[in-house]
């Protein structure tokens, strides 16, 4: 029975930074597309001052 329930604690650990990785790798790739909106309009910006 002890054994068991060790086995059973194991896997929930393991599930449980499972999905703290997947949440840093999803708020990452969210952060990186809105730093690439950002950098974007601040070059758009940038070019249409320079043409003037």
């Amino acid at each position: 029975m002890q054994e068991m329930m060790n086995q059973n604690t194991l896997y929930i650990v393991m599930a449980i930074i499972l999905v703290i990785w997947f949440g840093l790798g999803f708020y990452l790739f969210t952060l990186d597309r809105k730093i690439k909106k950002i950098e974007q309009s601040v070059n758009d910006k940038l070019f249409d001052i320079s043409d003037k």
